[in-house]
């Protein structure tokens, strides 16, 4: 079933007001099947992105196993470096030993800030050697406005911004890309809620997905949200139509209501492109080397309605 804007600002808690105000540093949407740039602001815009640093943390998990170094079965004994993070956490305590998999799912779905720290030992051996991977790769992609530091997101204990995590809506929908065409995060960035810690601990912790457009908005299953009060309210998001997927990011929105319907807004506007692709806008840099110029009016003259699936309970 499928409702309309009224309803949705409802469930989120919003009036119409603002709607369709830019409430974000920076936001980019783009064609998953080719890197085609469908809408662009700021795209370049450069600040810490929070907890969406995890997306490249998945991503160097799954190099790893697919070098064959560990395996989704690897059992990780938790250190005293990996407990008490601080930000959101599934409440690591030192010697509690979990596979790597259970990890990616506290990692996704928790946004667990100590299950970052705990995979970034496990792939690399070391935190430092784990950002290294991070720069590296990002390199590789040519996210040429991303600087790692930290293999969760949080705040450096120096608090000073130039000490953070560094990307760009740009950077984060390049690697959004590379991790739905190479790996399966998708497996568990649309799982709603999952137990954690179940025949390890007496008692299992239940995790919530962050992402509030899952079950809401139609066709969202992934990717991962982030909140510091340096970086503001951040997303990057996918969502799948009738055989079409695009992503789409935000960055730097005041709360996480406004984040969110700014999200859905999006979404509605790059699937209406892609429904009628002579409409697309042109954009002179692609988010990767794959774009397939249109040529059309910039900006329509007016942004659709959103359309969410009710949640089934």
């Amino acid at each position: 079933m499928f409702v309309r804007v009224p309803i949705l600002l409802l469930l989120l808690g919003l009036t119409a007001t603002g709607l369709s105000a830019q409430i974000y540093q920076g936001a980019i949407v783009v064609d998953a099947a080719d890197g085609r740039v469908l809408f662009e602001d700021a795209p370049d815009y450069r600040g810490p992105p929070a907890s969406m640093t995890k997306l490249m943390t998945f991503l160097i998990v799954h190099d790893a196993i697919a070098a064959g170094e560990i395996t989704l079965a690897t059992p990780v004994t938790v250190t005293a470096a990996d407990q008490s993070m601080g930000g959101t956490q599934v409440n690591l305590a030192r010697g509690e030993v979990f596979a790597v998999e259970d990890l990616l799912y506290a990692l996704m779905i928790e946004s667990a800030n100590d299950a970052a720290h705990a995979l970034a030992h496990a792939a690399a051996g070391s935190r430092d050697a784990f950002i290294d991977r991070m720069n590296a790769r990002a390199r590789s992609l040519g996210m040429t406005n991303t600087e790692w530091k930290s293999p969760h997101g949080l705040p450096p204990a120096s608090r000073r911004l130039a000490d953070t995590d560094q990307t760009s809506p740009r950077d984060l929908a390049t690697l959004s890309l590379t991790l739905l065409r190479e790996t399966d995060i998708l497996r568990y960035t649309s799982v709603e809620r999952r137990p954690f810690g179940a025949g390890v601990r007496a008692q299992a912790q239940m995790m919530d997905n962050h992402n509030n457009l899952l079950g809401k908005v139609h066709g969202v299953d992934g990717l991962k949200t982030g909140f510091t009060r340096a970086a503001g309210f951040c997303l990057s998001a996918t969502a799948e139509r009738d055989g079409r997927r695009l992503v789409a990011v935000i960055m730097g929105a005041p709360t996480s209501q406004q984040r969110d319907i700014k999200m859905a807004e999006l979404i509605e506007y790059g699937f209406s492109l892609l429904a009628v692709p002579e409409l697309a806008p042109v954009f002179e840099t692609p988010v990767i080397d794959l774009s397939t110029p249109v040529t059309s009016d910039p900006q329509p003259a007016e942004i659709p309605a959103v359309r969410f699936e009710l949640p089934n309970d």
